[in-house]
């Protein structure tokens, strides 16, 4: 590790612990060098000591937080480790001018990190933009005592709802990096690949190593929600260069083995992808290594904050089983919903002609309303919505409906869109207050959509968006009762 790597570490070591206590000997082991010898390397290449840097940093981040409602500045003090507001007020005036209790925006003096990083790594702008506006959340054992498992399992997860947040859109900006010409001139190549190899990559293979040998210290307790090692697993294999997408095999390992094949566009629109938008949700023709890379960064959050949403989300209901199917092949026959199937006479209609097939039922023998996009994203392709049944495969369709069919395994050479589906899904039964159940206040789509989807999510199981998703609400009491049951496409 060269001193520049060094200081780099050290720097990040310092501001994952502001506001615990911290001595120069913790520091300096980051840097695996002496303490001496490192406060001389950071005196001389900062400009300033160690004990300024972490006064002046503190002490920028305390009137930040005076500024927020109902803070009060023993407390700021306190979290800053100032051992009384007499010693805490002192500094405070010294650095911004005016007492804490004065405070107010535009007097805020602000000492930025970023200045330093800047200054290392040789004034690299976009390293700049592209590593340090991803949310780095840094992963250290708690002092004994401070919390318990469960609250610092708790920390975690609030960090990782945090990143979700956060970096979608910095995925995209990384795309649209690597496919601007503009940026990919021969005297760039090597800042270029110090910045995406180690920048990015290398730093994300960091933070999850940190991060699985912090909730291995807390798995004993129970506490640990187990999809996040699959989850991080799948992660690093992205990032070492091993994409479970064949079609991006041979692009990555060039790239690995030879970084100056990202001189050719064609190469570098494989890597980049296009962009998704923040939900992940948005429809592209390339679906590059950097948009994997995007879903795995996801993967990870969602399964350390999600089962914490799902409880939350059950609110005068409950799921009382969910269980994942693996289905022979079948076929859904049906028709398409419009504004005449608030008539039940309609419903009648179609369940009358189904009813009287009875040697073409399934165990899924229950009136639905299935769902799909043809394969599209939702940005590209509205929804439609079929009222019908599952079928055994291959059933004849009575004259006047529409059937679509479903597969019991995915060819891994097919990556067309839309049908045939997989006959593969999450099946989640549900128990409450019908009216709770059914409401879409507070809901992306409503309860049991969302439930359902996100207790996937949390458990790590592929939802084959957008090329094999789909959905069917369930009448397991018949379509003129509610529905309460739900089916989600997975891939299992």
């Amino acid at each position: 590790m060269n001193w520049i790597q060094c200081l780099s570490k050290a720097v990040q070591y310092i501001e994952e612990h502001l506001t615990d206590e911290i001595n120069i000997d913790e520091i300096s082991n980051q840097s695996y060098s002496s303490s001496s010898h490192f406060q001389l390397i950071f005196h001389l290449v900062m400009g300033l000591t160690v004990g300024e840097y972490i006064r002046n940093r503190r002490l920028s981040l305390a009137a930040q937080d005076l500024l927020k409602p109902d803070s009060r500045i023993i407390d700021v003090a306190m979290r800053y480790q100032y051992d009384t507001q007499e010693s805490f007020s002192k500094a405070f005036t010294r650095f911004h001018g005016v007492p804490p209790s004065k405070i107010r925006r535009g007097q805020v003096k602000l000492f930025h990190p970023l200045s330093i990083n800047i200054a290392i790594q040789g004034g690299f702008d976009m390293s700049r933009k592209l590593i340090d506006e991803f949310y780095w959340y840094g992963i250290e054992m708690q002092k004994s005592g401070k919390l318990t498992d469960a609250e610092k399992y708790k920390e975690v997860a609030n960090r990782s709802a945090k990143a979700r947040g956060q970096n979608p859109t910095v995925f995209d900006a990384l795309t649209d990096w690597i496919l601007d010409d503009a940026e990919w001139s021969d005297d760039k190549l090597a800042e270029n690949e110090q910045i995406l190899m180690q920048g990015v990559l290398a730093r994300f293979k960091e933070q999850n190593a940190r991060l699985r040998a912090y909730l291995k210290e807390l798995e004993p307790s129970g506490v640990v929600n187990a999809a996040v090692f699959k989850a991080l697993d799948r992660f690093d294999d992205e990032l070492s260069g091993r994409p479970h997408d064949p079609r991006l095999q041979e692009v990555a390992a060039k790239m690995f083995s030879d970084f100056s094949v990202m001189r050719e566009r064609g190469v570098r629109e494989w890597i980049a992808g296009e962009k998704t938008g923040a939900y992940g949700t948005d429809g592209v023709n390339i679906f590059g290594y950097i948009n994997y890379l995007k879903d795995c960064d996801a993967a990870v959050q969602w399964a350390l904050f999600m089962p914490d949403v799902v409880e939350r989300q059950q609110d005068g209901f409950k799921i009382d089983s969910f269980e994942y199917k693996k289905m022979p092949a079948m076929r859904f026959i049906g028709k398409l919903e419009t504004e005449g199937f608030t008539d039940m006479e309609v419903h009648k209609e179609i369940f009358g002609t189904l009813d009287g097939m009875k040697e073409y039922k399934t165990e899924l023998d229950y009136d639905v309303v299935f769902a799909h996009h043809y394969g599209l994203n939702v940005d590209v392709g509205p929804v439609h919505t079929f009222w019908g049944r599952f079928m055994k495969a291959k059933t004849p369709v009575p004259e006047g409906f529409t059937h679509f069919d479903f597969v019991s395994q995915r060819d891994e050479n097919d990556f067309t869109a839309g049908p045939p589906f997989l006959s593969q899904f999450a099946y989640a039964v549900y128990s409450g207050d019908m009216e709770a159940l059914h409401k879409s206040e507070g809901y992306d789509v409503y309860p049991m959509y969302d439930v359902t989807r996100n207790t996937m999510l949390g458990q790590g199981v592929n939802i084959p968006y957008p090329d094999k998703y789909w959905t069917a609400e369930v009448f397991l009491d018949g379509c003129d009762n509610p529905s309460t049951a739900f089916m989600f496409s997975a891939e299992l």
